[in-house]
């Protein structure tokens, strides 16, 4: 088995969203969870994340999300968010 570096932090933090949303590719998702295998920070994070989802989403209840936020705005902070 040839080493290889893990993924940094960074770079999971950057995929959490596809990671938690099944859209990861296989590959990358295998990388995620390697990484996630020896930091036990990112599993907190990771944990964390996803009751913050949850807790969101229940709070909610029947409520509609607002979607009338502008899409080039909605784009532009997506793109923001690639590139950091």
């Amino acid at each position: 088995m040839s080493e290889r570096p893990y993924i940094t932090c960074r770079e999971l933090i950057n995929f959490l969203d596809d990671y938690v949303g099944g859209e990861l590719p296989p590959a990358k998702a295998a990388e995620f969870e390697r990484h996630l295998s020896v930091c036990p920070s990112c599993v907190a994070y990771l944990a964390t994340y996803k009751e913050t989802i949850a807790l969101a989403q229940h709070s909610m209840g029947d409520s509609e999300i607002d979607d009338s936020a502008p899409e080039d705005l909605v784009l532009a902070i997506l793109a923001l968010r690639r590139e950091s």
